[in-house]
């Protein structure tokens, strides 16, 4: 797309029975520099305040608001980010969590990464529980405000690192993977092109319980021919803290996954033996 023709973008936010940290992100998300895209709450089941929140932003926010929901019957995160797919008009997708604060350049750093072919995976500064407290606390964000004390902050322990809020890396092929790496993979931040979404058949609803939903995914795009770049250095997002996830599915889930990596790389491996048998004869 050209400069005066930009690509429009649906940023997909995921939450479950949240509020006062879904407003955190919706905040952030209205005091985006690039503002040529929509925002898709994709709620899996949560009670009206979510809704009601989500409304009143809806409202005053200076981009469009959608909201797609889902019974509570578990967690079923794969399966309400497919609907918030459905409902998009974005030709490219960025997938954030409702408890994650966007930076002010969020869009526009992602907006530059985005490439043909390409998915991005970005990486996420941890905020700690009392800072995290404070924020949800007051109920207004600032990124002015939280920058001017950071230092502080991480003197204090209270966010994980700071330096990459102050720098940022150009895009190159050095954020390229040669291939796939199952680490540093965030569903709190993570963009492709709607249309190589649609291609692998969106997120596998078979991937009910936290953990593995992301990580299939990016393995079935990059699997399809798609090339993973890294959004660190331009696109951290600020996660906010939180008790662990229940993992008892994890492990399952990641079952599938290897599973799934197992039966690709078998299958590459048979067609380079059929190539090399036929350049034989």
């Amino acid at each position: 797309m050209t400069q005066s023709n930009p690509t429009f973008i649906s940023v997909i936010v995921t939450t479950y029975n949240w509020p006062e940290a879904l407003r955190m992100t919706l905040q952030s998300l209205a005091g985006q520099t690039d503002r040529h895209f929509e925002v898709i709450v994709a709620d899996d089941g949560s009670g009206p305040p979510t809704a009601e929140l989500v409304s009143a932003f809806a409202g005053s926010a200076p981009i469009p608001v959608a909201y797609v929901w889902q019974e509570d019957a578990g967690f079923r995160r794969a399966a309400i980010i497919n609907k918030a797919i459905a409902e998009s008009r974005g030709d490219y997708l960025i997938f954030v969590d409702g408890d994650c604060i966007l930076q002010p350049d969020f869009v526009s750093q992602h907006r530059a990464l985005a490439a043909p072919r390409h998915l991005v995976t970005g990486s996420r500064i941890l905020l700690g529980r009392r800072l995290s407290r404070r924020l949800l606390a007051g109920g207004t964000w600032s990124f002015k405000d939280f920058r001017r004390g950071v230092l502080w902050y991480r003197l204090t322990g209270d966010v994980s690192k700071i330096t990459a809020l102050f720098v940022r890396l150009p895009t190159s092929r050095l954020r390229n993977y040669n291939s796939f790496v199952w680490r540093r993979i965030k569903g709190c931040n993570l963009a492709c092109w709607k249309a190589d979404a649609v291609s692998v058949a969106g997120f596998d609803e078979s991937f009910v319980g936290w953990g593995g939903e992301d990580i299939d995914f990016v393995f079935r795009l990059q699997d399809s021919g798609v090339i993973r770049r890294s959004g660190t250095w331009a696109t951290e997002v600020l996660h906010i803290w939180h008790p662990p996830a229940d993992p008892s599915r994890a492990e399952c889930n990641g079952k599938i996954v290897r599973t799934r990596i197992e039966a690709a790389r078998l299958r590459r491996r048979g067609r380079s033996d059929a190539k090399l048998g036929v350049e034989l004869r």
